[in-house]
């Protein structure tokens, strides 16, 4: 389906795009030495989203733009994504056109980078790669870091949407009540699918039922991952998720708490595997708050019981 232009993102997403072949990993997913080579290259944007506050300003990726999570992809005041109309702006201001190769990382496994890379690929970006390893592996190579914010002249990035990468609460209940034939990926850690836990520890955003989404299937989200954070490759990537029963014969929806961790498991399944893949990211903090839907917790764990 062919993507159009925007004007608004609050209408219910479509799930109906075709499978495709997916590009070549490292055509995705980009090493330090290829990014340390490519710094210069005017073709190629660097933008860190990290988590820490604070962090980008200590020192960042040569070259890298900053974009915070919380504002510059999340509207400050709806429970929604930024608007098509400034997040065109903020990429605007980034110097970034429709050909440019962006390139994302950030800190915490690059939670939020693929948030980020989610976010550029629904409003229209082709070319979206994430740092293999994120900012720690950079740190970790002890590479060069910058304290200069840098300024671009203004980019040309016009939004396409594509909505078909979005799901919202009524796509998951069509699955859920067996209107839609797509498999639920609920990729938090098996505590919280199991429902013993509401949250992580140290989380604010919680629902007021623990448990997890009628027939979704859990697969943690960092078992995508090596012990150095890196992506595991993509033979390996693909037996982890058929072993699960999710090899891409289905449409998919990932979800998480509010969405983050979700997001790097689309960015596995969608830009690395080829998947037909959309990221829920009202997530368990909607579904699990919602009235009256059902809700699967074999833990039996009670709010405000103990």
């Amino acid at each position: 389906m062919a993507a159009q232009p925007a004007t608004t993102n609050s209408a219910p997403a479509s799930t109906t795009n075709a499978p495709r072949e997916p590009r070549p990993f490292d055509q995705v997913v980009v090493s330090t030495d290829w990014l340390a080579a490519n710094l210069n290259n005017p073709q190629v944007r660097v933008i860190e989203v990290s988590v820490v506050p604070g962090l980008y300003e200590r020192g960042h990726i040569p070259g890298a733009v900053n974009f915070v999570w919380t504002t510059d992809f999340v509207d400050t005041v709806s429970r929604n994504i930024i608007a098509p109309e400034r997040f065109q702006e903020l990429a605007r201001a980034a110097g970034i056109n429709n050909d440019t190769t962006i390139v994302l990382y950030g800190d915490n496994y690059n939670w939020f980078a693929a948030w980020g890379a989610w976010v550029f690929r629904q409003y229209g970006a082709n070319d979206v790669r994430l740092l293999d390893g994120g900012r720690s592996k950079w740190e970790a190579e002890q590479r060069e870091l910058s304290t200069r914010a840098p300024s671009y002249p203004a980019g040309t990035f016009t939004v396409r949407q594509d909505s078909s990468l979005r799901a919202f609460l009524p796509d998951v209940l069509k699955v859920v009540y067996g209107e839609a034939d797509k498999v639920l990926v609920d990729i938090r850690s098996p505590d919280e699918f199991s429902g013993k836990i509401f949250a992580p520890e140290g989380f604010q955003e919680l629902a007021v039922r623990a448990g997890h989404i009628p027939g979704a299937i859990n697969v943690p989200w960092k078992k995508a991952l090596n012990d150095d954070g890196t992506f595991k490759s993509v033979e390996e990537l693909r037996k982890l998720y058929a072993d699960a029963g999710i090899d891409g014969s289905k449409p998919i929806i990932t979800y998480c708490r509010i969405g983050e961790r979700a997001s790097h498991t689309w960015f596995v399944l969608s830009e690395i595997l080829g998947y037909q893949v959309a990221l829920y990211d009202g997530s368990w903090t909607e579904y699990g708050n919602t009235v009256g839907v059902p809700i699967a917790n074999p833990a039996g764990t009670i709010w405000g019981v103990k």
